[in-house]
């Protein structure tokens, strides 16, 4: 399928060692892929400009067995290694800005770079400190600060709760991905904001696909940054509401809405250590372990054990498909699936279930014992609302089957 007497012109790479795999990849474009250290030692012989059969040669002398070097070289196509024709005889004419900026591989400084410096700075670390720590013994001193479902009850109108501690997740939501984004920026990487769903949640997602570019121990900090992120705002909150009584001691209407926002976002503070699904503390773990894709081998476990306690054998899945790091890891980590799904029941019956049998009984109350005029306004505009986040989950829903679809008819055609 190719000439592979020509050498190939390819991109410059970034190649990173990570115990016994080395991850391969161009950082403009965010396209990576693991390699065995030997098939990194091939990528680099052609990235030097040894032709491909020639390079084959060199690595069946060295390794003593013999290479697929035109799948090699149609692998590199996919991942978009390879410039294209014209692009590389633009590039060894001119050189590319690539080429010129640095080392291979090197991007221009991103946007908020010096911002992220800032904020994950030991005086940042300390000031973060110093708020945490006051917070806490603010509760401790004065019991109506501490978390509870009731807070969420700071106003008789039940539409208006929604509508402000809708409006007030918006820039928590975008503070917590911004953190994990400047985080990652501050190391210079790129990053992007979108939008999806895990499980019934809709979710905001910042992907940073060239944080597998850096050292292990530099990703921690990008990975926890959105709940540290969480943990402040919590505090503050507390401080606020706090700092903002009346004169007589009791909280305020800012200092219950403090406490209001606190806790809805104690609660997905504690969506976080969901195990069963991709969240914050999921990526912690994967990336401390070095596994490759935890979450399918975790299923795929937990579906064999289910096969087996069941007689149904023939439907066993081959473990021998997943990464060794990942069978490894999968046979301990599926234990803590169901510690997820405790944690999550934990919350749903604690606070999820509390706050809503108080909202629409509530509603029910006023519907049926004659409410005020008001009261059942608001509680009409209530439940309108209430309808909204169940079309955009089916939106979402909808969007990722078409999505399916259209993947699935590509490898048909």
């Amino acid at each position: 399928m190719y000439d592979l007497q020509q050498p190939l012109a390819l991109h410059p790479l970034v190649y990173l060692e990570d115990g016994d795999d080395v991850t391969v990849g161009r950082r403009d474009i965010e396209s990576y892929a693991v390699f065995p250290p030997d098939g990194a030692e091939l990528v680099r012989k052609l990235a030097e400009g040894v032709a491909p059969a020639q390079a084959a040669r060199w690595y069946e002398g060295r390794y003593g067995e013999a290479v697929d070097i035109d799948d090699v070289v149609g692998v590199l196509h996919e991942l978009e290694f390879v410039r294209a024709a014209e692009g590389a005889r633009e590039g060894a004419a001119e050189g590319t800005p690539e080429q010129s900026s640095g080392p291979p591989g090197a991007l221009p400084p991103v946007r908020w770079q010096r911002l992220g410096q800032a904020l994950f700075s030991r005086v940042a670390f300390t000031a973060y400190g110093v708020l945490v720590v006051w917070a806490v013994v603010a509760a401790v001193r004065a019991p109506e600060l501490r978390p509870n479902f009731r807070h969420i009850f700071y106003i008789d109108y039940y539409s208006v709760i929604q509508a402000t501690l809708f409006v007030a997740a918006v820039p928590l939501l975008l503070l917590h991905e911004s953190f994990h984004a400047l985080a990652g920026r501050r190391l210079g990487l790129p990053s992007r904001l979108s939008i999806g769903r895990r499980l019934y949640f809709i979710v905001l997602e910042t992907s940073m696909d060239s944080l597998v570019t850096v050292p292990r121990r530099q990703r921690y900090l990008p990975i926890l940054a959105g709940m540290l992120a969480d943990v402040l705002a919590m505090a503050a909150l507390t401080v606020l509401a706090d700092l903002t009584r009346a004169p007589d001691g009791s909280l305020s209407l800012a200092g219950r809405f403090c406490l209001a926002v606190s806790f809805a976002t104690l609660l997905r503070v504690a969506w976080q250590f969901s195990f069963y699904l991709r969240t914050d503390l999921y990526v912690l773990v994967s990336t401390v372990l070095g596994c490759v894709d935890l979450h399918g081998a975790v299923k795929g476990t937990l579906a064999n054990r289910v096969n087996r306690l069941l007689g149904r054998t023939d439907r066993l899945r081959d473990e021998t498909a997943w990464h060794p790091v990942d069978r490894r890891v999968a046979h301990w980590y599926a234990w803590l699936v169901p510690v997820g799904y405790a944690i999550s029941l934990t919350t749903l019956a604690l606070a999820v279930l509390p706050v809503t049998w108080f909202m629409f009984s509530g509603v029910f109350t006023r519907f049926t014992d004659g409410g005020t005029a008001t009261q059942v306004l608001d509680s009409t505009v209530f439940l309108a609302f209430s309808l909204i986040p169940i079309a955009v989950y089916g939106l979402l829903a909808l969007r990722d089957r078409r999505r399916g679809r259209v993947r699935e008819k590509g490898r048909v055609s």
